[in-house]
């Protein structure tokens, strides 16, 4: 091994074993010390350290409730909103109201609201006669329940030829789907009027089939049973095809109305509307309407005929 070597490595020996005389900046003059190497960041730390023993000495002595009220802007007014104003006192965790006196807040289900749909109000062009037809449903107050109205009627020549007016309860029972309940009142022209007990069930079906079936019950035990289908067909977003399906039953004849037992009469007409807005959609349509059983032979018998063709051009609006 060459001097050199033996000669560095005993003195990194030594320097280990810490018997040579460590070097200290008092034994170098301070004009000697060159400042341009100095470590800036050994210079940051201690400014640093300064700085922070400065701050916690303040921080020793402010008043914690001086700090939030700077930070805060002051104490809040003695107006202020209380934090309970957007539940209206409602406390999930006891379900019941923390705040005296009445609940500020309204749901959105404990809202009324109202409505009205004319859903058909048209023209219809028979073989040998010119008529118009008007089918509507109104509707006032909430989500769960709410008072509903439904009219339809014939006229002819100026005359309220028929008409069915009910005055129903309805409760929503079920997602898109309503119970009903109350009193159907029809008026003839050329026959005696008819009061009957309502109840049924209007509603959203499968496949989005529009549905109102109705069962009736009158005096001196008559039944009646009315279902009532729609569906649409959107073209475009303006453009809809609307076939349209109503049955109705009678649970027996009745010989002032020239009513029989059973399916009286259907009627299937397809509507193809535009909206021109969606509250207001004129439309144009053909229908086909048709007698059974016991009710076809009477018309028959006072020279009516038991099938038709009805063509239509009417208005659907609602607001």
């Amino acid at each position: 091994m060459s001097k050199p070597v033996i000669l560095i490595s005993t003195v990194l020996l030594l320097l280990g074993m810490g018997t040579l005389p460590a070097w200290s900046a008092e034994d170098t003059p301070m004009e000697e010390m060159n400042m341009e190497g100095m470590d800036h960041s050994t210079m940051s730390d201690m400014d640093h350290n300064e700085t922070s023993k400065k701050g916690n000495s303040n921080a020793a002595t402010m008043d914690h409730g001086d700090m939030t009220s700077s930070m805060q802007g002051g104490s809040a007014p003695a107006d202020a909103r209380d934090p309970h104003a957007y539940s209206g006192g409602y406390s999930i965790e006891s379900g019941k109201y923390a705040l005296p006196g009445k609940r500020i807040l309204v749901l959105g289900d404990e809202h009324n609201f109202g409505s009205l749909v004319m859903d058909r109000f048209e023209s219809v062009r028979t073989s040998d006669n010119t008529s118009a037809t008007y089918d509507l449903q109104a509707w006032f107050g909430r989500d769960y329940d709410r008072l509903v109205l439904k009219s339809e009627g014939d006229v002819d020549n100026g005359t309220l030829e028929e008409a069915s007016t009910e005055v129903l309860w309805n409760h929503a029972i079920a997602a898109f789907w309503d119970s009903q309940f109350g009193l159907r009142f029809d008026t003839n022209n050329e026959g005696p009027e008819r009061n009957w007990l309502a109840l049924g069930v209007q509603g959203l079906a499968p496949y989005w089939f529009e549905l109102d079936i109705t069962a009736y019950l009158g005096e001196e035990s008559r039944s009646a049973l009315s279902i009532e289908a729609e569906y649409e067909i959107l073209f475009t977003q303006k453009l809809v095809l609307q076939p349209r399906l109503e049955a109705n039953f009678s649970g027996k004849k009745d010989l002032q109305l020239g009513t029989g037992a059973g399916l009286t009469d259907t009627a299937f007409g397809i509507r193809l509307r535009y909206e021109i807005r969606r509250e207001f959609a004129p439309y144009v349509g053909i229908e086909w309407a048709s007698l059974y059983g016991d009710t076809a032979d009477m018309a028959r018998a006072t020279g009516l005929e038991s099938n038709e063709t009805r063509v239509l051009a009417g208005l659907r609006f609602w607001f």
